[in-house]
Order: structure tokens, then sequence, then C-alpha cells
């Protein structure tokens, strides 16, 4: 091909740049999506373009990179200008259809006041489903005398002739799925606190999702009924924890309770309403409907069972729905109170029968014109969706941060003590550098879980872990939502790559990849190798040359080289699931019966 003179071909998507001219700009430049990173390759795939010719204009740019490395979009952009592209970002373009369809459908004129949508978080043991009962038994209206004869995930109530919807979820970490998967369903949150215990572990974790979510927050205190109930007690925890009440000259809204007496619980609705009145909560009863799926199970004999709140519009029957990625026609809406009904306004959760399949818990949903035209929207999401999960790494962060788009790196600290907490959260607070300030949204002890996966979704964090290990589950959430985890052992290597980061100085990503686990189901003494850990693999496999942790009652004791690993006499270089071995792991022969060891290889992606 004349390098002066490009060449035009109906196979290529643009022409090909000059080599020694600077490229003259097209009369039309033709939109390109283009995802946060990809690699040199895939752009080129995506321009229709060959990578040398690419590479020659990253070059003219000062970018030198080889055909299978990653660029991100910020240096993406100005070269696809070039090939007579215009770069968007692949997540702006994903989601534009229907929040642009919902931004023109919308007028300004028809807005009314909707009822506030409520979720009651908290400990486990201080009261939520009980004052969840005490509330729905006393303030639902009186024609629904049979109860609620469905569980559909949420219901309203009726309180001075307003309606409140209050979600039934199990507590914050549905919360913080729904927000992981971009659905803001809460307007606000009340807080369950006892005022025999006070504070507890999950009711910081509780706060800190709120936090998180900047959703406004009402403090129920209680159990305010028994002897040992101390409401004062609790108003300073909440202030420790940058909860500061009304009375106290902050913006909190402490009520004290008694679910199982039935007391304050008027004031309690009074102050959710008042708030809802301060934050004018409206919606469009008139236009399509549009909002979050909250629950969804499979009905033996009714098929596929969503429940949908609806956040504007009205939902009525016959509308063509997508939920996410499923689709289908309402054929019936059932209310909280297990009635038929034929439409659900703003608000307003109904459970859903005609979806093909069951979307996921948090998906957003919208009444389209047609089928055609909910196929075309499944179809789109369906192929965007793996290019559009946006990665939370390190690298990734760093990124934005550069790019303009982030002036903030968020972290979840979890370690094995608390005394560990204090000291890492404390140590962090002192790194925030000129370029990107750093916040810790919530800092605990124990082992990594779901919940916390969830909500460096949601906040788009990356998770510190030291001298812990991710629960099973939680490991299979990150890496579907591709959450960076990092563990250490060292608190100054931790403290390092954070500083590092901060000032621009990103180190390449560490996978740390599990690859097996076995429970020890007996303990042998050999005379060279102390104690011999006698093992049944669960999953996956045990490999000589990886490392082990050892974990007893999910406490993580050592972490090291396997030493041997045989089978019957013979030496083995790995061991599947189902069958047994003997193991022996480097500085540790402290084994008891019980203990867990999880084979598991830290490496850097490409190697």
């Amino acid at each position: 091909m004349n390098r002066g003179t490009p060449a035009p071909s109906s196979q290529e998507a643009a022409p090909v740049v000059p080599a020694r001219a600077e490229p003259s700009v097209p009369v039309a430049l033709r939109e390109l999506k283009v995802p946060r990173a990809l690699t040199v390759q895939r752009l080129a795939q995506l321009m229709q373009v060959t990578p040398i010719e690419l590479i020659k204009q990253l070059m003219r740019n000062s970018v030198m990179a080889n055909i299978n490395q990653t660029i991100d979009y910020a240096t993406a952009a100005p070269v696809v200008g070039a090939f007579g592209f215009r770069a968007v970002l692949q997540e702006e373009a994903a989601t534009k259809t229907l929040s642009a369809k919902v931004e023109a459908e919308e007028d300004l004129s028809l807005l009314q006041p909707r009822p506030p949508v409520v979720t009651i978080l908290g400990h486990v043991d201080h009261g939520k489903t009980t004052l969840l009962d005490a509330i729905r038994k006393t303030r639902v209206a009186e024609r629904e005398a049979g109860g609620i004869t469905q569980h559909i995930g949420a219901y309203q109530v009726d309180y001075r002739g307003q309606r409140i919807t209050f979600l039934d979820t199990p507590g914050h970490e549905a919360f913080t799925a729904m927000r992981a998967r971009g659905a803001e369903a809460t307007d606000i949150a009340v807080l369950v606190v006892a005022a025999n215990d006070g504070i507890m572990p999950q009711t910081i974790e509780a706060i800190n999702h709120v936090k998180a979510a900047k959703v406004p927050i009402v403090v129920a205190i209680n159990k305010m009924d028994l002897p040992d109930a101390d409401a004062e007690r609790v108003k300073r925890q909440l202030a420790d924890h940058g909860l500061l009440i009304e009375e106290w000259g902050g913006d909190v809204v402490a009520v004290p309770v008694s679910a199982k007496a039935g007391t304050g619980l008027e004031d309690l609705l009074e102050n959710i309403l008042v708030m809802a009145e301060v934050a004018e909560l409206k919606a469009n009863p008139q236009r399509a409907a549009a909002g979050v799926v909250i629950e969804a199970s499979l009905d033996k004999s009714r098929g596929p069972v969503s429940t949908l709140l609806v956040k504007t519009g009205t939902l009525r029957m016959g509308d063509y729905v997508v939920a996410g990625t499923t689709r289908g026609r309402v054929k019936a809406l059932v209310s909280d109170a297990g009635k038929r009904i034929k439409q659900a306004g703003p608000a307003t959760p109904a459970g859903v029968l005609g979806l093909s399949e069951l979307p996921q818990v948090g998906d957003t949903f919208a009444v389209v014109e047609s089928e055609q035209a909910g196929r075309s929207l499944v179809e789109e999401r369906q192929r965007g969706q793996a290019q559009t999960r946006r990665q939370v790494t390190l690298e990734e962060i760093f990124t934005r941060i550069r790019s303009g788009e982030a002036e903030e790196l968020r972290v979840i600290v979890k370690a094995d003590v608390q005394g560990s907490v204090e000291a890492i959260v404390d140590a962090l607070s002192h790194l925030s550098s000129d370029k990107a300030q750093l916040r810790v949204i919530h800092a605990a002890s124990g082992s990594i879980t779901e919940s916390d996966i969830f909500l460096a979704v949601a906040s788009q964090a990356i998770i510190l872990g030291f001298n812990i290990t991710l629960e099973p589950g939680a490991r299979r959430v990150a890496e579907a939502e591709h959450v960076e985890v990092r563990f250490y052992t060292i608190i100054y290597q931790l403290l390092e790559d954070i500083q590092n980061t901060l000032k621009g100085l990103v180190q390449p990503t560490v996978v740390d990849t599990v690859l097996g686990r076995g429970v020890v189901r007996a303990v042998f003494t050999r005379s060279r190798q102390g104690k011999v850990a006698g093992v049944a693999v669960t999953e996956g496999r045990l490999m000589r040359n990886a490392f082990a942790r050892v974990l007893r009652q999910g406490q993580l004791l050592h972490d090291g080289p396997i030493a041997s690993l045989r089978r019957f006499k013979e030496d083995a270089r790995e061991v599947a699931a189902g069958l047994e071995c003997g193991m022996a792991v480097e500085g540790f022969d402290d084994f008891q019966e019980g203990d867990v060891l999880e084979a598991h290889r830290q490496e850097r992606p490409g190697q």
C-alpha cells in the first residue's frame, strides 16, 4: 500500500493516515464506542485498521505500545480521530439509550409528590423485623385486614393520609447489592439500634454502607421498654461514628421506640414524612414506567415472578418491560396485599408476571414501546454487558485520577483483629497527596464477605486485606464483578502500595488465584518434617509449587510455601478434589483436625 496516499477500500472503516503529514480533520467523524481500557489490537479491530497503522499513530502521539499492551480511554481518544472517528466512553454509550429516553419523556410540569421509599437496616438482633411487623400491623389500611397474603419484598403503609413504601430487604447486603448494580432504590434509611446493646459491628457496617450511598438517615433507638435501655449511650456512640443527632447540633433524627410495646412508631413515621417533604420527592405518573427490580423468584405454577418498584411513571397491564437483559409483557400485577391490580404508580411495589426469565435484584427496568424495541434494547445490553463492566483496580482508579474523573481513592480495610484495623486506618489517614485524597469507607475485623465486595462495587473502591482471607462466596462475587482485593501480611507494604497509587507510581496488579481447598482429617508426626497434615481435598486441586493458607475457624494462622505433597508414599505434583493426600507447609506444623488449607498462587496478568 502506498504510505503517502491512502487507498480507498470498501472493507476499510477509515482511510489510512499518511506517514509524513499530519492527518486532515474529517468532515464528519463517526462515533466509536471505546471502553475504559483495551488492548492496541482490540482498538485496531474496532476501527478495522491494522495494528501496525495504529501503533504508528500512537508513536506520533508519543505513546510507545505493542500490539498486546493495554491502553486507557484517555490515551485512545485523541488517536482515533486520525482514523475518522470520535471516541465515546462505552459506559456512557451503553446507558445513553435508557437515561436519554427517560430525560426526553420527562415533563417537569407533570411532576407530582410521591411516597418515600424506606429501607430498615441495623444489627441482626436489634429488632429490624419486629419493627417492620409492628409498623405493618398497626398502619396497613383496615380493608387489608387479612394481612399481607403474599410476600413480594416491599409493602406500603398509610399514615395520616400519606403513603410510605418500605423495602423488606434482608439488610444492608441487599441494599448495597442494588447500588452495586446502579439502582438507587432508597430515599431514606432507618438505622435500628438496640438501646440495651448500643452500636454493634453490623451497625457500624450498615452506617458505612448508608454513608457511601449518601442516603438520609433516621435512627430508631429500639427496645426502650427494657430496664437496661440507655438511649444517651447510643447517642454518644452514634456521634463517635459521625452521626450527630439534632438535639446535639447535628442533622440526624433519633427516635426512641419499642417495636414490642408499639411505642414511638408514630414519631418515627412522622419524621420519615418530614424528611420526605424536605427532599421534595416527585415523579411523573403520566409517563412510561421505570424503576428497580426488588425481588425475583420462580413459582412452580406461575413461572418467573418479579417484584418491581416503580420509581417514576405508571406500570400497567399489557406494558412491555425490559429489566436488565430480561424482557416480557406484563400479564398480571399483584399488590403487596396479594390482590390483583391494574396499575402501579410512582414508589409503588408490584409483583409482576410475564417476564421471560428471572431478572437480577437491582436491575433497572423500563417500559418500551414495542416487543421489537425491547428485543433491540436487550441485545444491545447483552453485547455491551461484559465490556461496560467497570473494573475496580488500582490501575483503573489511577487512570480515572489522571484523566480528572476521580479525585479520591476509596478503600475498604479488613484485618484479623481490631488493633490492626485501627493501626492501618490511622496510617492511611496521612497518605493523601496533592493529586488525590484517600477515603476509608469501611474498616472492620474479620474475613472479607460478599457484603464487602458489593460495597466495593457500589462505591468504586478496592479492598485491602491484612492477615485474612476471602470467604468462598465473596471470592466468586469478586471475580464476577472484577473487584481487586489485595492481601498483605506486612503493614508497610500495604502503605507503600497505596502511597504509590496516590503519587502515580502504580504497580502492576498482583492477582491472588485460589487453586483449591482441603480439610485436615488427621495429623501425623514425621521426624524430619515435624507434623504432616492428612488432607481431604474438597475443591479445586492442591499443587506442590503453590503457597498454602492455614485457616482455623475462619482465622488465618499461617501462609507459606507447600513444603511437600504426597499421595500414599509417592511425591505428587498435584492432588485433585475428592482425593486424599499428605501435606506439609513450610514454617508451620501446628495442624489440628478441621483446619482448612487453601492453596493459592500470586501472579501478574500476562505472566
